[in-house]
């Protein structure tokens, strides 16, 4: 394995969670008697520019050509998108003689806000069916992988972006150099590139270790994203910490030559990081044992369940939470089924594991003792969203960064 930003072989282990399938592969009731392709995953961490990274075992065709993913199912993640769109246009001066383009704009959860404002937008989005949710919303949306020659052909037949957007997706790009050249000649030679992604100091210091799964390439320290935008002649000039997906970054980024100097939160952020230790290969050793740690106590905590004669079923069924159950060897003797807010996914079955997936009706029907949260990141949103289980003596859990009870009408004791 070459490390696919510098180019460097002395890449060492940092955790390994066995072999999983990809994540967002769910299975129909038809495929319950067929194999089922596992891959390795391994996280690897560059020693000469410290870029965390898996190998490139799937391709992004393999995932995102018909993707079960639709953002809009997140109430907060919409909210998140429509909060920015409107900082954006303040901060950037967007109008109607303006030029946003998101990558990866998924079912135009954040450009039909940039439409409302009057401001002329695209996505590019690879998914033909959450693109058409897209365009059914109104949204202007290509379906294509963003590549160079993609880029170069949007840039022709629209204009140059005055605003780029690649809001988690980053991470899901096995070609990073080629990326970052796309994402720069979608821009404006004065333009503006915003970069959402998982920020890997929580990664570390909180082991939250169900972030990693196969779509996901790479893992950015702001001191690795900085050298990978570096790559293509873009110049990080801002950044913000962000509470989405577990701790994010959001990173400002503009062409080098006319690149404002940095602010002061980039000096730091860089220096939160060095502190932990991710600056050197040392910080990153932690991370097995985190993951070990944290499946112990997982499981110890859903077996005490069984014995005690507790029905316990799942909320969400998300690619994390199908690295979680795949490393933990949970089933349905631990967890019955699992429910989701998607559509798409009822009547599925999480990969790996086989778990059922039902609509979020079945928990009013079914009163399970406890309901396991798989998007634990949306702890907030959840927790409002679902207290109504505190009606029947329920109990929501969340499994990281650290197991725990939440608080719904009453406090409530972890059990058994």
């Amino acid at each position: 394995m070459q490390c696919r930003l510098c180019g460097s072989t002395q890449l060492s282990s940092v955790v390994d969670l066995g072999a999983t399938p990809p994540c967002e592969r769910f299975l129909a009731a038809t495929d319950l008697d067929r194999p089922e392709p596992t891959f390795p995953l391994h996280l690897r961490l560059c020693e000469s520019c410290l870029l965390l990274q898996i190998p490139a075992l799937i391709t992004p065709a393999d995932t995102f050509t018909d993707y079960a993913y639709f953002s809009s199912y997140s109430d907060s993640w919409v909210q998140h998108a429509r909060t920015f769109v409107r900082d954006a246009v303040g901060r950037l001066g967007l109008t109607g003689d303006s030029f946003v383009v998101e990558v990866a704009s998924n079912d135009g959860y954040l450009l039909r806000h940039a439409v409302d404002a009057g401001v002329p937008c695209l996505g590019i989005e690879p998914a033909r069916n959450v693109g058409a949710a897209a365009r059914a919303h109104g949204v202007p949306t290509e379906t294509a992988f963003l590549d160079e020659e993609t880029a170069a052909r949007i840039r022709r037949g629209y204009r140059p972006a005055n605003l780029v957007v690649a809001n988690n997706v980053y991470a899901h790009v096995p070609d990073l150099r080629g990326f970052t050249r796309a994402l720069r000649a979608l821009m404006a030679d004065d333009g503006w590139l915003s970069i959402e992604v998982h920020h890997a100091l929580n990664l570390v210091m909180l082991g939250q270790f169900d972030t990693i799964y196969h779509e996901h390439f790479q893992y950015y320290t702001l001191q690795t994203i900085s050298r990978a935008l570096g790559m293509a002649d873009l110049t990080v000039v801002d950044v913000e910490l962000l509470s989405t997906h577990g701790g994010s970054l959001r990173v400002w980024a503009r062409p080098t030559p006319v690149a404002d100097p940095p602010s002061a939160r980039i000096a730091d952020i860089l220096r939160l990081e060095a502190a932990a230790g991710l600056h050197e290969v040392t910080g990153y050793e932690s991370m097995q044992r985190q993951a070990e740690s944290a499946r112990a106590d997982l499981l110890r905590f859903l077996l005490d369940c069984r014995r005690a004669g507790k029905r316990v079923v799942g909320y969400g069924a998300p690619g994390k939470g199908n690295t979680l159950l795949n490393y933990c060897g949970i089933r349905t003797d631990l967890l019955e089924y699992t429910v989701d807010r998607n559509p798409y996914k009822h009547g599925r079955y999480t990969p790996g594991t086989r778990i059922p997936i039902h609509d979020p009706a079945r928990l009013e029907q079914d009163r399970p003792d406890l309901v396991l949260v798989l998007p634990w990141n949306l702890a907030t949103e959840l927790t409002e969203q679902l207290s109504y289980i505190a009606d029947w003596g329920g109990q929501l859990v969340f499994p990281l960064p650290t197991l725990h009870v939440a608080e719904l009408h009453d406090t409530v004791e972890l059990v058994p």
